[in-house]
């Protein structure tokens, strides 16, 4: 399952069935489970520990140290969980010891050609970036988003679950959970009905997750106001509490 032009240092552990691809390098620091597929051209370093059966396509640069001028080469870490899809040129960059010490991406995300996922970033599960999406160091995605092609996040902001962007967009602040945002910079056009239809939301959570947006975006409250309005929702509407979180753990300030 290791192409005879590959190069596997010694020192790092490949699970069974793992397959390396022509040309291919994994450093000695590098985890893979079972079931993984690199293709050629791929570029493994570490510390970096990768889950179970996932695809890694050609000309990848996985695992490698950030540019952060900071970093002065501490030991720090990528974690990559289980049935990810990580297309061409993708580019993902450990932690640094400023923040986590350590990158992290869940299981079932989709990473389009071109991606970037810089140092002490946090995706969660089941999330799509598109092709050219470039994160800052430090970014946090919630479960389900989805970032659209060319989108850039800067340092520090965070996405919220089911948050979506439309293409081009420039995310300099955060995006709460469900919240629809476009342009450069982004600005808050919708909840992601679309996507939450698609994901089995009902059409009852759908009109109230409307609703609690328009409270946030369009009563003009201050948001101290607003997180007290959601609150009151959350006994018909428990699907509110995401959003609520958004509004309460943001430290760049939202969207608006």
């Amino acid at each position: 399952m290791i192409h005879p032009t590959a190069i596997v240092e010694p020192g790092a552990e490949l699970d069974q069935d793992v397959s390396i691809g022509p040309w291919s390098y994994v450093g000695e620091d590098v985890k893979i489970g079972a079931g993984t597929i690199v293709e050629s051209h791929v570029v493994l370093k570490g510390p970096t520990q990768i889950g179970k059966s996932n695809h890694i396509y050609q000309f990848s640069t996985v695992g490698e140290a950030t540019p952060d001028l900071k970093y002065q080469d501490e030991p720090t870490r990528l974690v990559i969980g289980d049935h990810n899809v990580i297309r061409e040129g993708v580019t993902i960059h450990r932690g640094t010891v400023q923040d986590r010490y350590e990158t992290t991406i869940g299981h079932h995300n989709l990473l389009m050609a071109y991606v970037h996922i810089g140092h002490d970033s946090v995706l969660g599960d089941h999330i799509i970036l598109v092709n050219n999406t470039a994160l800052a160091g430090h970014v946090h995605i919630g479960d389900w988003a989805i970032l659209s092609g060319y989108t850039l996040v800067h340092q520090f902001c965070k996405l919220g679950m089911h948050s979506f962007t439309g293409m081009g967009t420039a995310v300099g602040k955060d995006v709460p959970a469900y919240v629809t945002v476009s342009g450069a910079p982004a600005q808050a056009k919708t909840i992601n009905s679309e996507g939450l239809r698609r994901r089995g939301f009902s059409s009852d959570a759908i009109a109230q997750l409307r609703r609690a947006y328009k409270i946030v975006y369009r009563q003009g409250l201050t948001i101290e106001l607003a997180e007290e309005r959601l609150e009151a929702m959350l006994g018909d509407c428990p699907e509110v509490q995401p959003l609520l979180d958004s509004l309460r753990s943001s430290e760049r300030g939202i969207v608006r």
